[in-house]
């Protein structure tokens, strides 16, 4: 099935961390504080897509004080930190938002991802994952992580489903 069709149905997108919406560098200060940095084109993606109704979340293996701040920024209420073994807490997730795995996109780089995104019904990898990842996702972004690619896969989305002129249209003028 093309991925035009497939991605119709998504209500949820659902992405890791680490490698997705930062390119997967982890950088500790002096202090021991870590940093990441994220992309801003990737967070403009994921208020529109919250705007056109759409439900956003994180679910990552690690534990991060700047995840937490990065999410309340977005307006991202579903945030699942310290789970290597993601597909539970998608299923957990998609249960209690009234979903189906059909209606779920998930976005992921890495082995840890590869359950949720085989299961999804639509599931993406960002062009610089494990080879693994990327042979067995629906979808694979032009852009790697942190560099795009949530953005990407957002306006593949959202185009799909004819809202992207309508989304952006405020800004065209």
């Amino acid at each position: 099935m093309k991925p035009e069709i497939r991605c119709q149905d998504v209500e949820l997108i659902l992405s890791d961390v680490d490698g997705v919406l930062t390119d997967g560098g982890v950088i500790f200060n002096n202090e021991g504080i870590e940093t990441k940095q994220f992309n801003i084109r990737d967070g403009l993606g994921i208020k529109l897509w919250q705007r056109a109704g759409y439900k956003f979340g994180i679910v990552t293996a690690r534990n991060s004080h700047i995840v937490k701040v990065r999410s309340a920024e977005l307006g991202i209420e579903i945030v699942r930190q310290g789970f290597e073994e993601k597909l539970s807490k998608v299923r957990e997730i998609i249960e209690q938002q009234g979903l189906q795995p059909e209606q779920t996109c998930f976005i992921g780089d890495d082995l840890t991802d590869l359950p949720a995104i085989k299961r999804m019904g639509f599931g993406v990898a960002v062009n610089d994952a494990a080879e693994e990842v990327r042979e067995a996702a629906h979808f694979v972004t032009r852009l790697g992580g942190g560099r795009g690619a949530v953005r990407e896969t957002i306006e593949f989305i959202l185009k799909a489903k004819n809202r992207w002129n309508d989304l952006i249209h405020k800004y065209q003028h």
